[in-house]
């Protein structure tokens, strides 16, 4: 019998091949980082210098990579170029240099500094823990003049293991020879997770036990059910494979439009991020956009945008969609993604602070600046875009921000992402035209618990019985008022999860264009009603895994299953 390893399922698929691991980091022994050594202070200006140069280089490489991306990855290692970047960081490792650290100590120190606090912190901010070490080790490398870590490049088609992986290295994964991801950290809403998606690759993350398995052993994956087998029946695991190989040839053959099989309509649409992603987007069987994040035009400006500068933006996403559905966010930005034109509070947990819609209530310009920018761009385009604001918490914010939206004529929607939003859904959707419910933030804060955390990956996973509870609720309200109701979040990527969402009365599925064909062909196999079925199973369990699994059991016996749910087993 081959070991199993079980963790969260994050992207489905199976694969199999050699396990390859990260290569090593720079050292941090005392003796390498000259812990204990005093810089000579007629030296420590040049010491400054020196590392401010370091972290420059990184933030350069960071920023030319993200150039070369476009949607999810470009923005986060935007992101992760302005960690390189932060002035925080730099200042506290540069006051340490004045006393007399070397570069490479006062680099790791700071680094120690801010990840504890953001630790403490948690929430959306304990998620860029992983992101700053990952900067601290970039820098490390230029300071000793050695070459930048990352990951090796596999010679055969290898799994990918990693007690977590930051953005920088998951960006530059080529998916003909990384075929799956496996972490020991992480949640299903994690970088990492997200880019797997972005790749169409299976992913296992919350892995407790992957330390076990050395470089070279042969494993499989199955990102479906989320587990790990360790060295596998050869001829087996080929067999399943092949299986599955087949059954993504049959995917890549659906071309829309969503529907179920007696013929019940069911828009498959896109997470965009920009023009360049929208484009992207458009070569992939969707119905249009689904959650347009505006944020990459406002994160790394010392400025706001002008009107102008921003309609140019939203335009490119409008052409590249002509003619169909386009649901645009406004700002979503504060906690882990701060304006560098705002003064931002001082915030003991900023996951649960100022951000999102929030900015608005200090800087109502912003809001409106952006509001015109749209409808300047929708003037003369045959798209009407719909315009939703994130972090809505009650049914006034609702309101104040409908009024904003249909004074430019144009379609005002809210986010359900906050529980108090989704338990008074009613009164919400009464004051909108629509709502989309935003899983990943919903499932956390419902759960209290960190996104990112593995110990926690459980509670954040999208199948949580108590979230679907709160999404059935949301949907019900939206049936019986005859509004639509979207889910934009990357529980819209699960082909099964997506079904049992349309069942509990979702009308729209928007997520990682590389996951639209999978999840348009599982809603052409199913019924209707077989999405009912399987949503009042799933609402009946108590625990994700169970409901993952009942689910799954309506669903592929309805389509004649039974042995590839067998299988899985």
């Amino acid at each position: 019998m081959a070991q199993i390893l079980t963790g969260t399922p994050v992207v489905g698929g199976l694969a199999h091949g050699p396990a390859l691991w990260p290569g090593e980091r720079p050292d941090h022994t005392p003796e390498k980082l000259g812990v204990g050594v005093e810089i000579a202070e007629e030296r420590r200006a040049d010491e400054v210098t020196r590392f401010a140069t370091a972290a420059g280089a990184v933030a350069s490489r960071l920023r030319t990579r993200a150039s070369q991306n476009t949607g999810v990855t470009a923005e986060v290692l935007a992101a992760t170029a302005g960690l390189a970047e932060d002035r925080g960081w730099i200042g506290a490792a540069s006051a340490l240099i004045t006393k007399g650290a070397t570069a490479e100590a006062a680099a790791v120190a700071a680094t120690d500094q801010f990840a504890a606090v953001f630790t403490k912190l948690g929430g959306l901010m304990a998620e860029r823990v992983t992101d700053l070490n990952d900067v601290r080790d970039r820098v490390l490398a230029e300071l000793l003049g050695l070459p930048e870590p990352g990951l090796p490049t596999p010679q055969v088609p290898s799994v990918l293991l990693a007690d977590d992986l930051a953005p920088a290295d998951t960006a530059g994964l080529d998916p003909t020879t990384t075929i799956a991801l496996v972490t020991r950290l992480g949640g299903p809403t994690s970088h990492t997770a997200i880019i797997a998606r972005q790749l169409g690759i299976p992913c296992v993350v919350a892995v407790a036990d992957l330390a076990e398995i050395t470089a070279g052993t042969t494993i499989l994956v199955d990102g479906t059910t989320g587990r790990v087998e360790v060295e596998p029946d050869a001829e087996t695991a080929r067999a399943r494979v092949e299986e599955d190989r087949r059954h993504a040839e049959l995917v890549a053959g659906w071309t829309g439009p969503g529907r179920t099989a007696d013929g019940i309509a069911v828009s498959v649409l896109a997470n965009v991020a920009d023009g360049s992603s929208a484009r992207a987007a458009a070569g992939h069987p969707v119905e249009g956009v689904g959650l347009f994040r505006t944020e990459l035009a406002f994160l790394e400006r010392a400025d706001e945008p002008s009107v102008d500068e921003q309609a140019a933006i939203y335009r490119e996403v409008l052409d590249a969609f002509g003619g169909q559905k386009v649901v645009i966010r406004t700002l979503d930005a504060g906690s882990d993604k701060p304006l560098r034109f705002v003064t931002h509070p001082d915030e003991s947990n900023p996951a649960l602070g100022v951000r999102g819609d929030r900015i608005a209530l200090a800087h109502p310009e912003i809001r409106a600046h952006q509001l015109d920018a749209i409808a300047h761009a929708a003037s003369g385009s045959d798209v009407a875009p719909w315009v939703m604001a994130p972090m809505i918490a009650s049914p006034s914010e609702a309101r104040a921000f409908a009024a904003e939206v249909r004074g430019r004529g144009l379609v005002a929607g809210v986010m359900i992402e906050v529980p108090a939003a989704a338990i008074l859904a009613e009164a919400v959707l009464a004051e909108v035209d629509f709502v989309s419910i935003g899983t990943n933030d919903l499932t956390q804060y419902t759960m209290a618990a960190d996104r990112m955390s593995a110990d926690l990956a459980g509670l954040t996973d999208p199948w949580q019985p108590a979230v679907l509870s709160l999404i059935a609720g949301v949907a019900a309200a939206g049936v019986r008022q005859g509004k639509p109701v979207g889910v934009c979040g990357e529980a819209a990527a699960d082909p099964n999860l997506a079904c049992v969402l349309v069942g509990l009365g979702v009308t729209s599925l928007s997520s990682a264009p590389a996951a639209a064909a999978a999840v348009g062909a599982r809603l052409g196999e199913v019924t209707a009603q077989d999405c009912r079925t399987a949503a009042d199973a799933a609402l009946a369990t108590s625990d994700p895994a169970a409901a993952r699994e009942a689910a799954a059991a309506v669903l592929d016996r309805s389509v004649g299953g039974e042995v590839r749910l067998a299988a899985s087993r």
